[in-house]
Order: C-alpha cells, then structure tokens, then sequence
C-alpha cells in the first residue's frame, strides 16, 4: 500500500481450507473419469456413449463449478466487488452452460434407445434443480451485477440469494448421489452387492461428493471468513442507497 501499511492477507486457516477443496474438486473429476473411461467405455457424442456425459458434465459443472462460485467471495477477498460479483456470476453461468450439455446428452441417448424420460427420483430432483439453479442466476443477476434494482430491495433478496444458493448446491450433491446409484442398480445390479472394483469406485465418488459439499459448506458458514467490505465499498453502498431510497447517507 502506498502509506507503507502490509498488504491484507486471508484469515488463518481459509487458504488451507480452500486449497483442500480444490484438490478434492480435482478428485471428483478424476474418480468420475476414471469409472466412466474403466468400466463404461468412455465419452463420445452421437454415438451409445453419449449418456457417459452427463454424469461428467453434472459433476463437472453443478458440483465443481458451483461450488468454486460459491467460495469467490471467500477466495478474492480484497478485490473489486463488482469483478468478484461477475466472476461469480460467470462461474455460474458456465456450469449452467455445462449442465445444459450434461441434460441434452441423457436426452437424446434416451431418444435414441428408447428409454422413457423423466421418471426416477433422480431425474424429477436434477431437473427441478437445474431449473431452480436457472432461476437463481438470472435473478441474481437482475439484482446485484446489473443496476436498476433499489437499495431495499437488494437488502431484502441478499438472504434468499444466499440461502437458496446453499440449498441449490446441496441439492445438486443429493441429485448427484442419487444418480450414482441409479446407475449402478441398472448397470450392474447383479453384482453390486458383491463389492465388485466399479461397485466400489462409484460409491468413493458419492463419498467424495459428500465431502466437498461439507468442506465448501464449512468455509462458507465461517462467520470470521467472509468477505470483509472494502471502505470504498461502503461509501458506494450508501451513495446507492441515497440515489434509489431518497435518504441521506447518516439516515
């Protein structure tokens, strides 16, 4: 800093926190990779391995991703406040996207071998919840990255953003594991109980998928690791709150 002040560093632990969910981030992918290249084929499109994107692009985009947007306001904590908010609304938005492939993938290998849709547990809880993700986005996108909506209004959504954003991820890890078994009873049902190498494999990836839900859960429900304001910050905040709410800034 220019009055010779030491640079604002994180608070002690969250750097090792996040680290560790990154790495288990990696994990999930590598262990979902690993059972679909193993023991399903691999992934190609247009073709009877085409169902293997979506559990790819599920965890990929509504578990990794999703939960690496969460962690932004954790992560850049000094940082700009409108780049942290379209950073975390471009992660977002791109497991979204990623989602999307994941969704049109189980679709039309669906369509292709005449398989129903929309029956199971799984499908009726992922879909509701890819929907509801939709929805979180582009309202919140309407209310914190774009101007337009009052003070009062943001202060009243803040708490449903955030509760609704938490309560997304989780469902998203539940749908997931509700997948995963899905799979298996129809893949393997024979041997499943058996304790057979894919049995074993898919359940240590429901076992991780658990573990960075809670782990992403921890950081973000440390009181003493959120994102402090900046002073600048809260001089907008209250010039905002001035031009939209007709108030002075000490009212």
């Amino acid at each position: 800093a220019m009055d010779g002040a030491p640079p604002p560093t994180s608070p002690s632990g969250l750097s090792v926190y996040v680290a560790v969910s990154q790495l288990l981030g990696l994990t999930l992918l590598a262990t979902t990779g690993a059972w679909l290249g193993r023991y399903r084929g691999g992934v190609a499109w247009h073709s009877p391995l085409q169902f293997n994107a979506h559990p790819l692009c599920m965890v990929l985009g509504m578990v990794f991703l999703q939960g690496d947007a969460l962690l932004v306001y954790r992560v850049f904590r000094h940082e700009a406040k409108r780049s942290t908010k379209a950073l975390h609304a471009l992660l977002h938005g791109l497991a979204l996207l990623i989602a999307l492939v994941g969704i049109i993938a189980v679709f039309e290998s669906h369509r292709a071998e005449g398989i129903p849709d929309m029956y199971s547990l799984h499908s009726w809880c992922g879909m509701a919840t890819f929907v509801l993700y939709l929805l979180q986005w582009f309202l919140g996108c309407g209310f914190f990255l774009f101007p337009g909506a009052s003070f009062s209004l943001r202060g009243w959504y803040k708490p449903q953003h955030i509760f609704f954003g938490i309560t997304l991820f989780i469902l998203s890890i539940t749908s997931c594991l509700l997948g995963i078994t899905e799979m298996l009873l129809f893949k393997i049902s024979d041997s499943y109980s058996h304790f057979v190498p894919e049995g074993i494999l898919a359940n240590t990836l429901g076992v991780l998928l658990v573990a960075f839900g809670l782990l992403v859960g921890y950081v973000l429900t440390r009181e003493e690791w959120k994102r402090p304001p900046l002073a600048e910050e809260l001089a907008l905040s209250m010039d905002f709150k001035t031009l939209t709410e007709g108030e002075s800034p000490g009212g």
